[in-house]
């Protein structure tokens, strides 16, 4: 028979424009009930009813209607629980009851057959699903007596169903549907129906012990997120209720009833689909479906499923689009749908790592399909490394494997598991059923079925995903298809994914070998670091930190930050690291070594730029010089928990100018004092003001335990997981020097007996300092080391002592910035060559360092230190020399430098 495209989307006659619509682009208004009623329709649902229990007289009573068929069908407002009504047997037996044409039309023989064409006949044999109906011999003969006797009684053209309503154990009423199409309710509209009987119970059993039930269908109906709308498009107006409204992500108030605002919400890749559904042509008059996604405003994607039927107006053309709008997990389930495909791609396609490859392949096959199973594994070199398993736990799975879960996950060669092997040759898909007789190492993963999934890749397996059933499971040919579709997308996002993998593991491996691999240990404080990578692009940025020892009272902090998060601003990081570094090491003030640092940049002609905090910490006396290009001004936690920003006067970022001037600033810190250097990717954010972002910091910097570095420092971490650049920290916890040295200096005038009086300076120096038991060797060193720099170099020469516990080290500066070479091979007759080599004899360790003009060669010596006598004066006390005036061979023991002070008279 010949049924009208109407019948079949399920839509009625067109309605009139709406009201409220006028060309001002005002919100139509749309009422809840015919909301529901179009729903209902795009459903195949011509009239709904909900009967439940009268406890007084033993009936179901009738207490809501809705549809368009409620002027048509007048249904029965009680009907006995014992009767044969299609809802009381339902509401007996618990189970769903389809009755389409076949069971409906009155059979011959019957005394209702003649005359009552819209008799109803009941069926003992209800079952649900898609299923075999009932033969004619289970259908009982008996008509359905009450629902006959209504004059306006549903005819025997439309299919009928009824859905009991439960909920734990307890029966709470029936669910009567009306067909509004004669060839009955398809597999999907039965599912989304057999929902709606279950929303519809849930709220019966919170209505349960109110005497008269409210409102019950169009509230269920509207917690499955089913929306509606009319829009004329000539007009580009749209009637849309609340639920498609909260579909989209729009509020009702904001919402100004035009086409225009709902499609603004939809991803740019499906507007041209939408477009052509939502502004149909004369030929396109037939059922239309479709899937897109909408951004939603927090953010997040959501697909939905569209079904909609063009109405047209006399001439024939479009006057109305009628139709309704779902989330996909509302009317798509089916292992077969599309849409299933579809979400399937487009998560595969934000999948970027292999585990997440996993996730998406676990969240597609396992739930919907009911599986117990689905493991997911990459093949590498003739072996499986499973990347996912579900469940995870080690019991869920063969016994064999757990001899091979030597880290996360197994990993075992292909020649242990012929099926896979023989699967992965063939690159075809494999479906053994229940029962049957698999290898060891597959035992119990699929004792009810398996399903192997070889994924191809670019001509090649990428790997093997494997799906499993406890119970006896049929594979249809649905499951087929889809198993297929899945395999192919998998194996190339897989493939994809391990490239991305390999990728950020080359960038990890980059941005590690730019920072350094560890911080020094520093006599007086603690410094920890932390660098965390954007979460966006390439991981790899072109923030950086350093920690530079420029000696053993001395250290030099530096952070900072390269424009962008990219290979390249990585190569700039690197770059301006070694440089600043290397300025640092030779042992210039702060402001020159970034003053050089600027110029390098600016000559490297790049277009990036880079900012810098430089520190210069005395960790005896606690002093810091404090530069600042461009960047984050530090901060400071006092040892009594106060916290400020330091204000240290800035200069311009580093590679904009290369005359910029970078003034430095000083401050004091006492022990206990913890030094904050934080980069921009910490304290700024899209939604976070860089004000608010220091004031969090610097309260995180309060509260946090300064005894442990490292756990504060992952502290102020705390909040920057959704990060959008990649964030650097260094803190360096002060602590003070444990013993503060002993100094004497002195400034050796070039004079024919210049040699003579260092060794007289250090000998008094030594005999002050109580560690003449050294005297000999200390004295070697200190002649070989000035002969050198006054022979071989021109300019100032000096020699620095400095005792540190057992240890005098002995520094001789010079303004050449070559160091000395010790000769390769000394024999007999040569008359030199052998200073080095005595020095490096007599020392514990011996070295040279750049300075700032030139080098200073240094020895460290071993002296053991004997307990003073009463009769002995203190160390460093005694009578300076006048300026000038070179102390006498005579001079009486303790006369010389004060430690500490420069001297600057040399005969």
């Amino acid at each position: 028979m010949h049924h009208d495209g109407r019948a079949l989307a399920g839509v009625s006659e067109p309605r009139e424009s709406p009201t409220g619509a006028d060309d001002n682009g005002s919100r139509p208004r749309l009422p809840k009930a015919a909301a529901s009623d179009r729903s209902l329709t795009f459903a195949g649902v011509a009239l709904a009813a909900v009967y439940v229990p009268d406890t007084g007289n033993g009936d179901l009573r009738l207490v809501e209607t809705a549809g368009r068929g409620t002027s048509r069908y007048l249904l029965p407002e009680r009907l006995p629980l014992s009767g044969d009504s299609p809802a009381a047997h339902a509401f007996r037996t618990d189970r769903p009851l389809w009755l389409d044409l076949a069971e409906l039309t009155p059979r011959s023989g019957s005394r209702h057959s003649e005359g009552r064409p819209s008799e109803v006949r009941d069926s003992q044999g209800g079952h649900s699903g898609g299923g075999p109906m009932p033969s004619s011999a289970q259908v009982p003969q008996a008509p359905a007596q009450a629902w006959a006797q209504q004059a306006q009684a549903p005819p025997a053209e439309a299919p009928l169903a009824a859905l009991p309503l439960g909920t734990e154990g307890r029966r709470l009423g029936c669910l009567v549907v009306v067909g509004a199409s004669p060839v009955g309710f398809e597999a999907e509209q039965r599912r989304f129906l057999e929902r709606y009987a279950d929303a519809i119970a849930g709220l019966l059993r919170t209505e349960a012990d109110r005497p008269a039930p409210s409102s019950l269908l169009s509230p269920a109906l509207l917690s499955l997120g089913v929306g509606s709308f009319v829009l004329m498009p000539d007009t580009g107006l749209i009637e849309a209720d609340e639920a498609l409204l909260d579909l989209v992500g729009i509020t009702p108030d904001d919402f100004d009833g035009k086409v225009d605002t709902l499609l603004a919400h939809a991803l740019p890749e499906d507007m041209h689909a939408l477009i052509s559904v939502l502004e149909p042509s004369t030929e396109a008059f037939g059922r239309r479906e479709l899937e897109f996604r909408v951004r939603r405003p927090s953010g997040g994607m959501r697909w939905l499923s569209l079904t909609c039927r063009v109405v047209a107006s006399t001439d024939d053309s479009p006057e109305q689009v009628l139709g309704v709008v779902t989330a996909t997990s509302v009317l798509r389930q089916s292992a077969d749908d599309v849409s299933r495909i579809q979400w399937l791609t487009a998560a595969l396609d934000d999948a970027t790592t292999v585990r997440d490859v996993g996730r998406v392949v676990v969240t597609a096959l396992r739930e919907p399909l009911g599986a117990d199973r689905v493991a997911l594994a990459e093949l590498r070199d003739d072996r499986l490394m499973v990347t996912v398993l579900d469940p995870p736990q080690p019991a869920a799975w063969p016994e064999s494997w757990r001899s091979e879960w030597r880290s996360e996950w197994p990993d075992a060669p292909v020649s242990a598991l012929p099926t896979l092997q023989m699967a992965l040759r063939d690159g075809r898909m494999n479906l053994w059923s229940a029962g049957t007789a698999l290898e060891p190492g597959l035992a119990g993963i699929g004792a009810g079925g398996l399903a192997v999934l070889p994924l191809p890749a670019k001509g090649r397996v990428a790997g093997v995903c494997l799906v499993g059933w406890d119970e006896p499971h049929d594979f249809v040919p649905e499951e087929r298809s889809l198993f297929t579709a899945t395999a192919a997308l998998v194996g190339q996002a897989l493939n994809r994914a391990h490239a991305h993998d390999a990728e950020q593991e080359l960038a990890t491996m980059l941005q590690r070998s730019l920072l350094p691999r560890r911080l020094p240990e520093l006599p007086g404080g603690t410094a920890v670091a932390r660098y965390l990578p954007a979460r966006r692009g390439l991981q790899v940025g072109g923030d950086w930190y350093d920690v530079i020892a420029l000696s053993e009272d001395r250290v030099a902090l530096v952070i900072g930050d390269v424009q962008g998060h990219s290979a390249g601003a990585a190569t700039i990081m690197g770059q301006m690291r070694t440089a600043v570094r290397a300025y640092a090491v030779e042992g210039h003030p702060p402001d020159v070594v970034v003053s050089r640092a600027n110029r390098l940049l600016v000559g490297m002609e790049t277009d990036l730029f880079a900012t810098c905090c430089y520190a210069e910490l005395d960790l005896e006396e606690g002093n810091t010089l404090f530069v600042r290009a461009g960047h984050l001004a530090p901060l400071i936690r006092h040892p009594d928990g106060r916290t400020e920003e330091v204000q240290v006067e800035g200069g311009l970022p580093l590679g904009i100018l290369a005359e910029a001037e970078f003034p430095m600033t000083t401050v004091a810190l006492t022990p206990g004092t913890v030094l904050a250097l934080v980069t921009d990717g910490l304290v700024e954010a899209a939604d976070l003001p860089l004000d608010e972002g220091m004031r969090r910091t610097r309260g995180a910097l309060a509260a946090a335990d300064p005894a442990d570095p490292g756990r504060m420092a992952d502290e102020l971490l705390g909040g920057v997981d959704r990060r959008e650049d990649d964030v650097a920290l260094l803190l360096l916890r002060y602590d003070g020097m444990k013993s503060r040295p002993i100094r004497a200096g002195w400034a050796v005038w070039r004079l024919p007996d210049a040699v003579m009086h260092a060794r007289r300076f250090t000998a008094r120096t030594l005999r002050k300092w109580q560690v003449e038991d050294q005297a000999d060797a200390v004295l070697l060193v200190v002649s070989e080391l000035v002969t050198n720099a006054l022979v071989h170099t021109q300019g100032p020469v000096r020699v620095d002592l400095m005792l540190r516990g057992d240890r005098l080290r002995v520094c001789v500066t010079d303004s050449s910035p070559r160091a000395p070479a010790k000769p390769v091979s000394v024999d007999w007759e040569s008359t030199g060559g052998r200073g080095l080599l005595l020095v490096e004899a007599m020392s514990e360790s011996f070295g040279s360092m750049p300075v700032a003009d030139g080098k200073q060669v240094w020895s460290e010596i071993v002296v053991p230190r004997r307990e003073p006598t009463p009769a002995d004066p203190e160390p460093g006390t005694g009578e300076a020399p006048r300026a000038g005036e070179a102390p006498g061979a005579g001079e009486a023991p303790g006369a010389g430098e004060v430690p500490g002070t420069e001297q600057g008279a040399s005969p």
